[in-house]
């Protein structure tokens, strides 16, 4: 009998219960049944228990975010396929920049913004489009990451008086957690947790961060633990959240950080037995004395000296004294390396969520033409849900009304709403002369834009249209249109290109 079969069975209770009354037993039975578990995972003779079980997200990320981020910092440093699919990500879903503009044209306000994007760096190091990248980097491998709005003076000669100070959450005391009005500087009735400060209504009302980062190596100890208070409207908490009521982030790498240690640790076992796969060994009996050749008397790790028998020539023959006997010892391969490699490699590609090519760079495990578009597609939708979800409201569109109000308080910009819209990186294609095919139908049918046809491509459609007439207006100067129209119907109207030419020489 199978162990559904023992739990169902009447016991002896159920059994006395009928001898007395057979309908007060069936009943009993009955209900005794209906409170078996539904599902087999929650019977109680499965051993597994899982940790935490019922914590907070935020209890789960006080206890290991943490030692996951120092993890997964160390495997995009130490693990190559690891950094490679870091890298990926970042160019497939910010590339060079997810770019910004208002909605309704307006001259002055695209030209403020692009003389801000480009000195925006409180730092000095990047353009808004490379803060966006390191941002997004710092996103996925640390879980999270901190953008500090920085007011700055008029007289600081920017074009807006506001700049971007990208920094790691390290900087964000978490170590910061109190019940309502029991720490100084906290606001009446408000709460920490993780290092966030949140008012009575759970909305996040200040972080408290430290002087400096607390891994520094010159930062005195003080500053180690000194932290203060940052009103939450300075402060874009950059993560995306996964759970109802999580305030900070975990790692994208933290499904795959046992996994590829443990593959890491099996490749340098590898490595380390192919090399002593490539060397020959030597095993003398007899009198090893008559070789003559020592190599000093080191011991060998029988306990004799080790020998050394010179040069060995190849396809050569060597003649040994007699009473000397040689065996060699040349290591037998273990099969299956390659294999087990792919097949971890796929379930780490798949924990990180990007294609298999795109972390190893090895096309052939890709498949065939139709697998690779249909996985392309999928690895889009995903990275457009990023982009979308996370990237455009939480950081794009933060910063532009940052931007925005910070020019009209002072004066670059006359007071009113300055909605915008963004255009994320074009995607390659994977067969070029279909994939525009069909967009140009679908610009044909009214789907799509020619102007967002070329933001998707990092250009501005208002200086490709203007170098458009500049073109034409070249054209049309030179007699040089008809040729050109010609010239793209494919040679079709060779006639009317000859009279062109004939109109031209008159």
């Amino acid at each position: 009998m199978d162990s559904a079969s023992e739990r169902n069975a009447p016991t002896a209770l159920d059994r006395l219960i009928g001898r007395i009354s057979p309908r007060w037993g069936l009943a009993r039975y009955h209900d005794r049944l209906r409170l078996t578990r539904a599902y087999e995972a929650a019977a109680p003779g499965d051993s597994w228990r899982p940790r935490r079980a019922g914590a907070s997200a935020n209890t789960d990320h006080r206890a290991d975010a943490a030692i996951i981020r120092s993890k997964a910092r160390s495997l995009v440093q130490n693990v190559p396929y690891i950094a490679a699919a870091l890298r990926g990500l970042v160019a497939h879903t910010v590339g060079t920049g997810i770019v910004s503009y208002p909605k309704t044209a307006n001259d002055t306000l695209s030209t403020l913004y692009a003389r801000w994007c480009a000195e925006c760096d409180a730092d000095g190091q990047r353009d808004w489009h490379g803060i966006q990248a390191a941002a997004y980097r710092t996103m996925e491998q640390d879980g999270e990451v901190l953008l500090r709005l920085r007011p700055r003076l008029s007289t600081d000669g920017l074009a807006v008086p506001l700049q971007v100070q990208l920094l790691e959450i390290d900087w964000l005391d978490g170590s910061k957690g109190v019940t309502p009005g029991s720490l100084a500087g906290v606001a009446e009735g408000n709460m920490v947790v993780n290092g966030i400060e949140y008012d009575r209504l759970g909305k996040v009302a200040a972080y408290w961060l430290y002087e400096e980062h607390p891994g520094e190596l010159q930062v005195r100890r003080t500053l180690r633990t000194l932290s203060r208070r940052v009103d939450a409207r300075w402060i874009i908490h950059l993560f995306a959240p996964d759970r109802p009521g999580q305030g900070r982030g975990f790692s994208r790498f933290a499904p795959v950080i046992s996994r590829a240690r443990d593959l890491a640790l099996y490749e340098d076992a590898e490595l380390a037995r192919k090399n002593l796969e490539s060397r020959l060994g030597v095993l003398l009996s007899g009198d090893a004395s008559l070789l003559g050749n020592d190599n000093g008397g080191a011991p060998s790790e029988a306990g004799g000296s080790a020998k050394d028998l010179g040069q060995l020539p190849s396809g050569g023959m060597m003649q040994v004294p007699a009473g000397v006997n040689i065996t060699t010892v040349a290591p037998n391969p273990a099969p299956g390396y390659v294999d087990t490699v792919k097949m971890q490699l796929h379930l780490i590609a798949a924990g990180i969520g990007v294609p298999i090519e795109l972390m190893t760079g090895d096309s052939r495990e890709a498949g065939s033409f139709s697998s690779v578009r249909a996985r392309r597609q999928e690895f889009r939708l995903e990275v457009e849900a990023m982009q979308w979800l996370t990237l455009v409201p939480r950081l794009c569109d933060t910063v532009w009304r940052a931007f925005v109000q910070a020019a009209i308080d002072s004066g670059k910009l006359r007071p009113g709403s300055y909605p915008a819209d963004h255009s994320t990186p074009k995607w390659e294609y994977v067969n070029p002369q279909q994939d525009a095919e069909a967009e140009i139908r679908l610009i044909s049918c009214g789907l799509l834009t020619i102007s967002e046809s070329l933001r998707r491509r990092g250009y501005k459609p208002a200086e490709v249209f203007k170098e458009y007439q500049q073109d034409m207006d070249q054209l049309k100067a030179a007699g040089l249109l008809p040729i050109l129209l010609t010239m793209l119907k494919g040679g079709n109207a060779a006639p009317s290109a000859a009279a062109a030419m004939a109109d031209m020489n008159d």
